[in-house]
């Protein structure tokens, strides 16, 4: 999944060292005449620079391995120059890449860099081409070895940064790769830049690899907020509420809110799951939205258990008709009681209902009242409200209250997140 980050990354190496030119080399179009041209501590006998120009010749031929036979035929030569080595190897690497041979040209672009007769400019070309031959031959600690001289003698090519970002994560060094992958992306969040998804998606997985839950959490964050993608909210849905996260059951009802919120219900159990515990909270209002949902995406009215769907459908809509008849016959007698409780509740039931201004006034009621049981509870639900009458801001300020560590705080946290994307 991870390597469409680099589908680019391979051509980019190779151009920038003419993999795509003429004849496959910068600046030897016309060896023959160069050679002859050349500084005297540059210049190049015929018995090498014939071969050398045949290579050339038969590379832009594409007829790779005849030209490596050429290059072969030049390196047989004794007594070669500094500059008639660097020129061979220069040469092999080209025509070894072009041939499919990755072992044979990362070792000859490695040559090529090293050598005394290469300009600093070039030096950092031919590494960052040793660098993508040695990838391709999954050889990850040479690519790490080779960028890292390529970064330590001046070069700055996004390109090789990820391809050795990439060699360290799949050279197993999750940790340098998970440091590296976090400074690309603060330096992509700084300039004003979204992270790449890709990228992110690496960082993610470079935590799970070491069992890092917070790093892991806190790229599924940077991940909803710049791709809010189903599959990642349920990701860091998981990392809230799941197993061994501690999140209290009592806040099923308010997790199934949030899921209906972001599109995350993924089959009929989930529906009707959530429908019951509305409907167990005395808000039939809810649960028939909740229904009417799942029978508009399709997961429920269907399949063998369709009976059950329309029975918990006709209840629900018995209920809410019910709770229409009664709605404000008990809102008296919960004004005089001595905590809130009763007020929220029945404040959140009439923004079911669609009287938001009239709910809200009573839930903020209820809250200043106290006498809560779970204060942050209140703050959760007094956010939902806010969220459902369309008064986001005051919702996402409401959320940023819940300081409870028993899931609330994380669930709070959550529609922050999905509310300062727009949702």
């Amino acid at each position: 999944m991870y390597h469409r980050y680099f589908g680019v990354l391979l051509a980019a190496l190779g151009t920038c060292v003419g993999f795509a030119g003429a004849t496959g080399v910068p600046g030897f179009e016309l060896i023959g005449a160069a050679y002859a041209q050349k500084p005297a501590a540059n210049t190049v006998r015929p018995e090498i620079g014939k071969p050398i120009q045949a290579a050339l010749d038969l590379l832009k031929r594409k007829r790779a391995k005849s030209a490596l036979a050429k290059v072969r035929e030049a390196d047989s030569v004794t007594n070669k120059t500094p500059y008639e080595a660097y020129l061979v190897e220069r040469v092999r690497g080209q025509v070894a890449a072009a041939a499919g041979n990755a072992v044979a040209a990362a070792r000859a672009f490695e040559a090529t860099a090293a050598s005394s007769a290469v300009s600093g400019a070039e030096r950092l070309q031919f590494l960052a081409a040793a660098a993508g031959q040695y990838y391709l031959t999954k050889n990850y600690a040479k690519v790490v070895e080779i960028c890292a001289r390529y970064f330590k003698d001046g070069g700055s090519d996004k390109a090789v940064r990820i391809l050795y970002v990439q060699a360290l994560y799949l050279g197993g060094d999750f940790a340098a790769a998970a440091k590296e992958l976090l400074r690309d992306v603060r330096t992509e969040e700084q300039a004003g830049r979204m992270p790449p998804e890709a990228q992110l998606q690496l960082l993610a997985n470079a935590y799970l690899k070491q069992g890092d839950s917070l790093g892991y959490g806190s790229v599924l964050e940077r991940l909803v907020t710049y791709y809010p993608k189903n599959e990642y909210w349920l990701a860091l849905i998981h990392t809230v509420a799941g197993a061994r996260s501690g999140f209290s059951e009592r806040l099923s009802l308010d997790l199934a809110r949030f899921r209906l919120a972001t599109g995350t219900m993924r089959n009929a159990a989930d529906y009707i799951e959530a429908a019951q515990l509305s409907l167990q909270a005395g808000l039939p209002a809810e649960a028939t939205k909740i229904i009417d949902q799942g029978y508009a995406a399709g997961l429920l009215g269907a399949g063998p258990e369709s009976e059950r769907h329309r029975r918990l459908k006709e209840m629900a809509n018995r209920n809410l008709a019910e709770d229409k008849k009664t709605l404000g016959q008990d809102d008296a007698a919960a004004a005089e009681l001595r905590d809130g409780t009763a007020l929220l509740n029945a404040g959140l039931n009439y923004v079911l209902h669609g009287a938001g201004p009239k709910g809200l006034a009573m839930m903020t009621q209820g809250f200043r009242k106290g006498g809560l049981k779970h204060p942050d509870d209140a703050r959760l639900r007094l956010g939902y409200a806010y969220q459902l009458s369309g008064q986001k801001q005051k919702a996402i300020q409401m959320f940023k209250s819940v300081r409870a560590k028993d899931g609330t705080a994380a669930l709070a946290h959550l529609w922050v997140l999905h509310l300062g994307r727009g949702g």
